[in-house]
């Protein structure tokens, strides 16, 4: 019984330190990044973009899709959703491989500012530390503006902005149901659901994204219906 508590508790001290030398080199991470360029520089720097699109500029459907799509507790945790996290985890052990990623909103954002797509511990944990400082100077609203404004939609595509005009030929605040739920689910994978590349594979994500509004309560199951009608 000793010998298992001692090495319980050997275990727990290997772990503890090696959470301790990772959270300080993301800590370290996050601190070089913002000291190169300041978050308040940085958001300048990209709503100074002649393609940026204000919150109030975006429809509710698309707003409610990418909501659906990526993160649909994003008004209600401070930026880390402990149980997507917990979910996600489960997924990707049980895959044995990273099936589901549990990033919120301002995480992917934290990452899009500043860091690279490199899955490494000590970036995922900088990513945490520019988090919290995000979701205390920006509102939600102003943080869901700047995610849409700086994810990649694909075939050269940075932005709702540039991703409308290119793939619609229309500004954002111009794109009708089915459109803001088809641009809506490429961020999540751009390079498989780039539409020049393989539009059947978009539609399909639009469908997830659509049946994931109607599960979160986004939309009704009657627009729903229609909608997924007109995409067969």
């Amino acid at each position: 019984m000793k010998v298992i508590k001692k090495l319980i508790t050997f275990v727990l001290l290997i772990a503890l330190l090696v959470g301790g030398f990772y959270t300080y080199k993301g800590y370290n991470m996050y601190k070089e990044a913002i000291s190169e360029v300041d978050i308040n520089t940085k958001v300048n720097s990209i709503k100074a973009d002649s393609d940026y699109t204000l919150f109030d500029d975006l429809p509710d459907d698309y707003v409610n899709a990418v909501i659906a799509a990526e993160d649909h507790r994003f008004y209600n945790h401070k930026g880390v959703d402990v149980i997507s996290i917990v979910r996600a985890l489960v997924a990707d052990i049980k895959a044995k491989e990273i099936v589901q990623g549990g990033s919120t909103i301002t995480q992917q954002l934290a990452k899009n500012m500043y860091f690279t797509q490199k899955q490494v511990v000590e970036r995922k944990i900088a990513e945490l530390f520019l988090t919290a400082q995000l979701e205390k100077e920006y509102s939600k609203n102003e943080i869901l503006e700047l995610y849409v404004n700086t994810s990649y939609f694909g075939d050269g595509y940075y932005g709702i902005g540039e991703a409308s005009k290119g793939y619609l030929n229309k500004k954002p605040k111009s794109m009708n149901l089915s459109e803001c739920t088809l641009l809506a689910g490429i961020p999540n994978a751009p390079s498989v659901y780039a539409l020049s590349k393989n539009r059947d594979l978009a539609v399909k994500r639009q469908k997830t994204v659509i049946e994931k509004m109607v599960k979160y309560k986004l939309l009704s199951e009657e627009k729903a219906e229609s909608l997924l009608k007109e995409l067969e």
